[in-house]
C-alpha cells in the first residue's frame, strides 16, 4: 500500500463503514451502535438514535444486566448479540459501555453496569466472550474518564493517579485481560489536560503495555481530536472519518518528518487483525424468525434476573391469580424500557406491563392517572383515585420518563416527576393496598416508599420486561436481581453534588475514589437502599465459612448457603475485603468477588471464592506498583453490602507505610472536599478560563460563544430551527422534548470543530476556522486564512 493508502485505511469510509480496498482484497467492516441491541441503520446515519435502524431485539439496557450480577447470563445475552450481528451484516458491536457511575445525576448511567468497577469488569467480560464466541467483533468503552454528559466533547476530567488506578480504570482492565476484546473506544473527554485520542499513556503505556491489549483502539464518532497527536498515541481508527482533511495533515507530518511512518503502519496492521478477526463471519441463521423469537424470551429471562424487589411490606407480594386489581400509571400503558441516543434499538417485539397482565389472565382495570410530561392533569388523576374499588390492590407503575435522563445531557435531580409523587400520596389517602412498580436507569430519591406496601424495581427492562414485572409480581419467578448502585436518601447526602456539573469543563473529581458505597460506608451516611441489596420471596442461610491460604497474598474462600424459605429461588453471595491498617487512605470495605446461586427450597450449595493479591492492594503512585500493606484485613461475606452475615479475617505480610501525607478529607470523609484537599492527593493545576471575545477558538462551543457573537448567535438560533423542524411537532423549539434537547446539547454545546466531523460536507475545518476569526473580530486575518492555502 502507498503511504496515502495506509493513511486512508485508518479513518471512515462512510459514518458507519471502514474503507475497502478490493485491489488488495480488504474489505469493508461495519460498526454498529449496540449495547443492549444492534442499532444498524441501513438509511440516514446519526450517532445519537433518530434515525431509523432495523429491527432487533432489544435486551434490558446495562444497568438492568448488572442488577442480574449473573456472569452466565451475561455471556447468553452477548452470544445472542453476537448472532444478531451476523444477521444483519454487522462485523463490529460499540459495546459495553463499562463506565463508573461517579454521580446518580450523570444522563448516561442506563448505559453503564454498576458504581463498582469489580462487578462493571467482571459482567463486561462475560458480556464480551459472549459476543465474540460468535466471530464478531466488541469495542469497550468509553476509555476513560468519561462521568458526565454536559460538555462531554470538551471537559477535563481531573482525577488522581490512585482513584484512577483503583476506581476509574479497573473495570476495562478486567474487560482487557480477561475477554481480549476486538477493540477498545476512546472518549471525547480530556483526561487530565489530554484528549484520550491524543493520549499515549492511556492508550499505549497503560491500555498495551500493561495490560496487553492486542486489539485495535478506535475513537468515539467524531472524538478525534489531532490526528498526528492521536496516531503517536496508539490510535489506530478514526470515526467517521474527516472527510480527509486528517489524511492531508497525516502525509505533510510524515513527509517532513513530524510523524514517523511506522506509527501508520502499526495502526495499519491492527486495522487489518482486526478485519481479519471479524470480517469472515459464519452462516446467518436459516430460521430468523425463530432466532429473534428465542432472544425475546432471553430478553424476558434477564429482566426477570435483574428486577429488584425494594421492598415486601408482611410478605405482600407475590400475588394470587384470582386477587383484583387497579393499575394506574401512564407507564403501564406505555412502557418506558430502554434509553435515549445512540443505544436507542428498534425491537421486534414489545410488551407493556399491561400486556403482561393480560397473560395472567388478571383481573384489572386501568386509568393513566398521569401524563408522561410533568404536568398536572386533575381530569386522569381524580379518575384513579375514583376507580380505586374498595379491598382491591393498586399497583401503580411511576419512574423516569425520557426527559429525565438522555444521552446528550445530565440530570437535575433525583426526583420522580411531581405528578407521579402528587399520584401516589391521593393513593395513599385512599387505601393501604398499594404496590409500585418503578422505572428508570439510575438511582432515584424514594421519600414516598412509605406510601407504598410494595416496590418492584424494573429499570430499563427491554422489549419484555411487561412480561418479566408480572412474572415476578405472581411469583412464577422468584426476584434476584440487586441494586448495583447506592440509593441515596437525598441527592444532597451525595458526595460531589454540591459541585457535580457546576464547572463542566474543567473537573477536578474532588472526592477521589469515595464515590457509592465506598463513600456512603466510610463516611457513616444512612441511605435509602445500599449497594447490592435486593429481597426475595424466600430467605437464605450463611454458614461454614473457611479461609485457607492458597499462598502469600493468595487465598480460596469457602461457605455453604442454603435456602431455608417457602420457594426456589436465587442468591447473590457477595464478598468484601475490608482493610484495618492506618497507612495508606481507602475504602472501608470493596466488592472483590461474588456468586449468583440458584437453590430450590431446601437446597444447599457450596460457594468458594479467590482473593489475590490485588484483592487486597492499593496503586502507590511513587513506585507506579500495586503494593499490599501489612496487617489485618477482615473477610466480609454479605447479601448486599450492609448486610454481612460471616466475617473472617487474615494477616498478610507487606509494606508498613506512614499515614499518607494528604489532607484529613481522605481519612475522614468528613463534609465536603475542597479544592484544596484534592490538590493534596492530585498536585496544583492551572484553573480553566473560559475564552472570550478575541480569544475564541474552535475548541469552543456555539453556546459558549453566542452571547458574544451576532454570527455565533444567528448560528445557534438557525441550529435551534433545524433541529425543531426534525423533532418537534408544531417545528419550534422544545426542550422539554427529549429528542430536541438531546441533539441542541450535541449540536450546539460541544466543541465547534467537532461539526466537520458529524456534519454534512459544508462545514469543513476551514470555514469553520473562518467563522471563528470573524467572531473574534479578526476579519483580515481570518479571509487571509480561509484563502491561503
Amino acid at each position: 500500500m502507498s503511504l496515502e493508502e495506509k493513511i486512508a485505511l485508518c479513518s471512515g469510509a462512510s459514518f458507519w463503514m471502514t474503507k475497502a480496498f478490493p485491489q488488495y482484497e480488504i474489505p469493508a467492516l461495519f460498526l454498529s451502535d449496540g449495547p443492549h441491541g444492534i442499532r444498524k441503520q441501513e438509511g440516514e446515519a446519526d450517532h445519537l438514535g433518530l434515525n431509523a435502524s432495523v429491527q432487533t431485539t432489544c435486551f434490558p439496557t446495562a444497568s438492568l444486566l448488572g442488577a442480574t450480577w449473573d456472569e452466565a447470563l451475561l455471556t447468553e445475552i452477548g452470544e445472542a448479540l453476537g448472532r444478531e450481528a451476523i444477521q444483519e451484516d454487522v462485523n463490529v458491536i460499540l459495546g459495553p459501555g463499562v463506565n463508573m457511575k461517579r454521580s446518580p445525576l450523570s444522563g448516561r448511567n442506563f448505559e453503564y453496569f454498576s458504581e463498582d468497577p469489580y462487578l462493571s469488569g467482571k459482567l463486561a467480560a462475560s458480556w464480551i466472550k459472549g459476543v465474540q464466541r460468535t466471530g464478531t467483533g466488541v469495542s469497550v468503552k468509553h476509555f476513560a474518564g468519561n462521568s458526565q454528559e454536559a460538555k462531554r466533547m470538551s471537559s477535563d476530567s481531573l482525577i488522581d493517579e490512585r482513584a484512577l488506578r483503583e476506581y476509574y480504570l479497573p473495570a476495562f482492565e478486567i474487560a482487557v485481560k480477561e475477554a481480549q476484546p476486538a477493540t477498545v473506544m476512546c472518549s471525547y473527554n480530556k483526561l487530565n489536560g489530554t484528549y484520550a485520542s491524543d493520549h499515549r499513556e492511556l492508550l499505549t503505556d497503560i491500555l498495551r503495555e500493561e495490560w496487553g491489549f492486542t486489539g485495535a483502539v478506535i475513537t468515539d464518532w467524531g472524538a478525534m481530536n489531532n490526528r498526528i497527536e492521536g496516531f503517536k498515541a496508539g490510535l489506530d481508527l478514526e470515526m467517521p472519518g474527516s472527510k480527509g482533511a486528517f489524511d492531508e495533515l497525516v502525509h505533510q507530518a510524515v513527509l517532513s518528518g513530524q510523524l514517523s511512518e511506522a506509527n501508520i503502519d502499526q495502526s495499519v496492521l491492527r486495522i487489518l487483525q482486526l478485519i481479519e478477526r471479524t470480517a469472515n463471519h459464519p452462516e446467518k441463521q436459516g430460521n430468523a424468525q425463530q432466532m429473534y423469537n428465542q432472544h425475546h424470551e432471553l430478553a424476558r429471562k434477564a429482566a426477570q434476573g435483574g428486577g429488584v424487589l425494594l421492598k415486601n411490606e408482611n410478605s405482600f407480594l407475590p400475588l394470587s391469580k384470582d386477587q383484583r386489581l387497579s393499575v394506574i400509571g401512564k407507564l403501564a400503558e406505555q412502557p418506558r424500557y430502554q434509553g435515549t441516543g445512540s443505544s436507542l434499538v428498534n425491537p421486534t417485539q414489545i410488551y407493556s406491563f399491561l400486556d403482561g397482565l393480560e397473560q395472567y389472565g388478571a383481573d384489572f382495570s386501568f386509568f393513566a392517572g398521569y401524563e408522561l410530561e410533568d404536568a398536572e392533569n386533575e381530569e386522569l388523576l381524580e379518575a384513579a383515585i375514583a376507580g380505586v374499588e374498595q379491598d382491591a390492590t393498586v399497583i401503580v407503575v411511576i419512574g423516569l420518563t425520557e426527559i429525565y435522563e438522555s444521552e446528550g445531557f445530565d440530570r437535575t435531580t433525583l426526583s420522580i416527576p411531581n405528578n407521579q409523587i402528587r399520584l401516589l400520596s391521593r393513593l395513599a389517602e385512599t387505601t393501604g393496598n398499594v404496590i409500585a412498580i418503578m422505572v428508570g436507569g439510575s438511582a432515584v430519591e424514594t421519600p414516598w416508599m412509605e406510601k407504598v406496601r410494595a416496590c418492584l424495581h424494573m429499570q430499563l427492562s427491554g422489549q419484555a420486561g411487561g412480561l418479566a414485572a408480572a412474572d415476578l409480581l405472581y411469583g412464577t419467578v422468584n426476584p434476584s436481581g440487586k441494586l448495583t448502585e447506592t440509593f441515596p436518601l437525598r441527592l444532597s447526602d451525595v458526595v460531589n453534588a454540591s459541585y457535580y456539573g457546576v464547572d463542566p469543563k474543567q473537573v477536578p473529581y474532588r472526592e477521589s475514589m469515595f464515590t457509592g458505597y465506598r463513600y456512603f460506608d466510610k463516611a457513616g451516611k444512612n441511605v435509602a437502599f445500599p449497594f447490592g441489596f435486593g429481597l426475595s420471596y424466600t430467605t437464605f442461610a450463611y454458614d461454614q465459612l473457611q479461609v485457607e491460604r492458597l499462598k502469600d497474598n493468595e487465598f480460596v474462600v469457602r461457605l455453604e448457603v442454603t435456602n431455608n424459605g417457602p420457594s426456589d429461588g436465587a442468591e447473590v453471595v457477595q464478598l468484601y475485603v475490608s482493610r484495618q491498617t492506618q497507612g495508606a487512605y481507602g475504602p472501608l470495605k470493596e466488592l472483590k468477588g461474588f456468586a449468583k446461586l440458584f437453590l430450590t427450597s431446601g437446597e444447599r450449595q457450596s460457594v468458594a471464592l479467590q482473593l489475590d493479591k490485588r484483592s487486597f492492594a492499593f496503586y502507590d503512585p511513587d513506585s507506579r506498583d500495586w503494593l499490599v500493606e501489612q496487617g489485618e484485613y477482615k473477610i466480609l461475606l454479605g447479601s448486599s453490602s450492609a448486610d454481612i452475615r460471616l466475617e473472617s479475617s487474615v494477616h498478610l505480610e507487606g509494606i508498613t507505610p506512614e499515614k499518607s501525607a494528604v489532607n484529613e478529607w481522605y481519612y475522614t470523609l468528613e463534609g465536603i472536599p475542597s479544592l484544596k484537599d484534592f490538590k493534596s492527593v492530585y498536585g496544583d493545576f492551572k484553573p480553566f478560563i473560559m475564552p472570550g471575545k478575541g480569544r475564541f477558538t474552535v475548541e469552543c462551543s456555539v453556546f459558549e460563544m453566542k452571547d458574544h457573537s451576532f454570527i455565533f448567535k444567528q448560528f445557534y438560533k438557525a441550529i435551534e430551527r433545524v433541529i425543531a423542524k426534525s423533532t418537534t411537532a408544531d417545528g419550534k423549539p422544545d426542550y422539554a422534548n427529549v429528542h430536541f434537547k438531546m441533539l441542541m446539547a450535541s449540536a450546539s454545546d460541544n466543541p465547534i470543530r467537532t461539526m466537520a466531523l458529524l456534519s454534512p460536507g459544508f462545514l469543513t475545518f476551514r470555514r469553520i476556522q473562518l467563522l471563528v476569526d470573524l467572531a473574534n473580530g479578526h476579519w483580515i486575518k481570518g479571509f487571509r486564512r480561509f484563502f491561503t492555502k
